[in-house]
């Protein structure tokens, strides 16, 4: 038991991610209490804001993941995110009524979109796919989906008794239920589930990536050929963490549903795709730590200029993403963090170590 739990420790202070020291901890202790507590002060405009932008939390970390540590740059996140948000809306609106109706649509919902990233990963891996068109192919399927449910206004695009509803979107969508309890709207219930989501799949990741499959992941990001010769299988690894992206970016899909019971098009549409890249990259991608904290920080930029009346809300997100590009190419969060540690690490005549940049890895 000892051994087991100093190996978890190992992981959660593994090399991969940032924050190890005990100071970091402590902070995310405290952090961690603040969240669970905000329930009791916060007003429900508040808890409804917050939840807005933890639910996006699991999608930018699986993207975090694809493209920091696989080196996959994917734009297909919405689409992922869309198809689990409608499947859910389907199902839960053709089980109302029935016990635990929208667990199977939840469940539903996640595997759909993983199954829908299995397959059309297969076709990109396996058919050896080179690494700068992957992105552009992922564009357009979501694209192609945004588009496909943009025409589906009728009243013939109908599954059961739940319409499809074209642009105008799918209301009326059940919120997720446990028992008594609905995890919906501005709903207490609905916050705590949110965080405790967030904060299980960070620590989960975190150690995920400090596992031995995290580390040979990282080899195929940084020399697949390399990998391949080791005896991996490069493309098995790459559809597995492809779909395990996608799923996340359903739990988002599903989440959002029950947060607004609503979904629309427009959840896949170009904006809707490039954000998470935006935020992957702003924080900086090989890090789940500034994942979480760019994701949160520019959400909540973007409800606040959209609050004001501003305009310009996605021109704010492009320059930000230019700005990372030519002076923080690792991401910013990330760049500060390794700022601040170069004086207590590096001794005189000390050579920093560069990161280097892994030849699969789409930049």
């Amino acid at each position: 038991m000892k051994r087991r739990w100093r190996a978890l420790r190992d992981a959660l202070n593994g090399p991969q991610d940032l924050g190890r020291s005990p100071g970091f901890w402590g902070v995310f202790i405290a952090a961690t209490i603040g969240l669970l507590l905000y329930p009791a002060s916060g007003s429900s405009f508040g808890l409804s804001s917050l939840v807005s932008f933890l639910l996006y939390v699991p999608m930018a970390l699986g993207l975090g993941l694809l493209w920091g540590y696989g080196g996959i740059l994917s734009f297909g996140q919405s689409a992922f995110f869309g198809i689990a948000g409608y499947i859910y809306g389907l199902v839960a609106g053709n089980l109302t009524g029935t016990p635990a109706g929208t667990i199977v649509a939840l469940v539903a919902a996640i595997a759909a979109a993983a199954l829908a990233a299995s397959i059309f990963g297969y076709f990109l891996f396996y058919g050896q796919v080179s690494g700068w068109i992957i992105p552009l192919l992922c564009l357009v399927l979501t694209l192609i989906l945004a588009t496909f449910m943009g025409q589906t206004a009728g009243y013939q695009w109908r599954v059961g008794q739940v319409l499809l509803g074209g642009y105008n979107g799918m209301t009326n969508i059940p919120s997720l239920r446990a028992g008594a309890i609905e995890f919906g709207g501005t709903s207490t219930a609905l916050y705590y589930l949110v965080v405790v989501v967030t904060l299980l799949l960070y620590l989960g990741l975190r150690v995920f990536v400090n596992s031995r499959y995290g580390h040979v992941l990282v080899a195929v990001r940084d020399d697949p050929e390399r990998t391949r010769m080791l005896g991996h299988n490069v493309d098995f690894i790459q559809v597995q963490v492809f779909a395990l992206a996608a799923a996340l970016a359903g739990l988002s899909g599903v989440l959002y549903a029950s947060w607004g019971n609503y979904m629309n098009p427009s959840t896949m549409d170009l904006l809707a795709a490039t954000l998470p890249v935006i935020w992957t990259a702003v924080g900086g991608r090989r890090s789940l730590l500034a994942v979480v904290l760019s994701t949160v920080a520019l959400r909540a930029l973007a409800d606040s200029l959209a609050v004001s009346g501003s305009q310009y809300a996605f021109l704010v997100m492009g320059a930000l993403l230019l700005a990372t590009m030519l002076f923080f190419p690792g991401g910013i969060i990330v760049s500060v963090a390794r700022a601040w540690r170069r004086p207590s690490r590096t001794r005189p005549g000390a050579r920093e170590a560069v990161e280097p940049k892994g030849k699969g890895e789409v930049a």
